[in-house]
């Protein structure tokens, strides 16, 4: 069996590794012109569900090194002034696993085959039941299944699920990395917290590594390459609804918000690296109604993209990878069919994927009142 995995995110790189461990034939293809060529780096809170998913993924021989570029973090969820004086609560504590993206990315794209430059045009469901993928710059690629794991603006969706379409909340948001000295020890009790104040939220969360993850992999799997970055406390600043930075770098728009800040807080915008630092929209895909079960399928923020303030995002791609990957194991095995694995898999991810989105819209008042849901 070949499997097409459009889309190098983590739910696509997982459900890849994941099948190629179980000697399946996995090809990712990729949009962009390389692997690298865009920052995907902050910090990420896994649950059990999506931690235990990455680790069934892995090849076991990985899982000390997993083990070793993770952090266990809790947070109280307080509402903060901006002078850090607390005036409130955002609910339960949170406790999860703190893994970076672009780490988990890299352990992820390790020993895989990757077509960057790879942007899909549409895909033919040929007569034998097999589906040829087109590409704008490269061959066709045929396969037994293709799946779509190439995020909200999904290719592979416009083909299969043409009325089901991103939804846009309205909500704007800044997101850096500044790395993480002694200089913002004070700051821990804002970590996990809102900060909030003259019509913005900012939310800040650290990233401390067990052991940087260039020397883990170096001592613990030499096969593996992972970036050389240390910690760092990954910060986001969300926006009034349809708020832009106008002239301003991404910095300097956060900075122009926080006008009498306590001065931690701005040191620790001034400092942050400025290629790191992005505008981005909030954007959810509601997965509608099924279509029919054939050799395409989606995963994913292409299938049910959730607002961030939810935690769930990446979470719900990797069950969809280990869940999509145990199915066709089973398929591999002779234990079923392809196309009811596929339905199998689509059943359960469209209940838990859509729950998914609208737990994250459910939470998103808090942050921005505004938001159009």
């Amino acid at each position: 069996m070949r499997v097409s995995v459009v889309g190098a995110g983590l739910g696509g790189l997982a459900l890849a590794q994941g099948l190629r461990g179980a000697g399946i034939e996995a090809d990712v293809f990729e949009r962009d012109p390389g692997i690298v060529a865009r920052f995907q780096g902050y910090r990420l809170v896994l649950n059990p569900t999506g931690f235990q998913a990455v680790r069934d993924c892995l090849p076991t021989r990985w899982h000390p090194l997993l083990d070793e570029i993770i952090m266990d973090a809790s947070a109280e969820q307080l509402v903060l002034d901006p002078q850090l004086n607390a005036i409130g609560r955002l609910g339960a504590g949170r406790t999860g696993i703190v893994v970076d993206r672009q780490v988990l990315r890299h352990l992820l794209l390790t020993g895989l085959t990757v077509h960057t430059d790879a942007a899909l045009t549409g895909y033919d469901v040929l007569a034998d039941g097999k589906v040829r993928a087109r590409f704008a710059r490269r061959d066709p690629a045929t396969a037994d299944l293709l799946v779509g794991a190439d995020g909200v603006t999904s290719a592979v969706r416009g083909v299969l699920s043409p009325q089901t379409t991103p939804t846009d909340t309205g909500v704007r948001f800044v997101i850096g990395r500044t790395p993480l000295t002694d200089e913002f020890a004070g700051l821990s009790k804002a970590y996990g917290s809102k900060i909030t104040g003259d019509g913005v939220s900012l939310l800040l969360g650290a990233m401390r590594f067990r052991t940087p993850p260039k020397q883990a992999a170096e001592q613990l799997a030499p096969e593996v390459t992972l970036p050389d970055i240390g910690d760092y406390v990954r910060w986001a600043m969300i926006l009034p609804p349809n708020g832009s930075l106008g002239e301003l770098t991404a910095q300097d728009a956060v900075l122009s918000r926080m006008e009498g800040w306590h001065p931690e807080l701005r040191a620790l915008i001034e400092q942050a690296d400025p290629d790191n630092s992005t505008l981005l929209s909030i954007r959810v895909v509601k997965p509608g109604e099924r279509w029919a079960s054939g050799p395409a399928t989606l995963l994913g923020d292409a299938i049910h993209a959730t607002s961030p303030t939810g935690g769930n995002g990446a979470n719900t791609a990797l069950r969809d990878a280990d869940l999509l990957r145990r199915c066709l194991v089973e398929t591999n095995e002779g234990r079923q069919d392809l196309l009811s694995a596929v339905d199998a898999y689509e059943r359960q991810m469209f209940e838990y994927g859509a729950e998914a989105v609208r737990s994250s819209l459910e939470k998103l008042p808090a942050f921005a009142p505004e938001a159009k849901l």
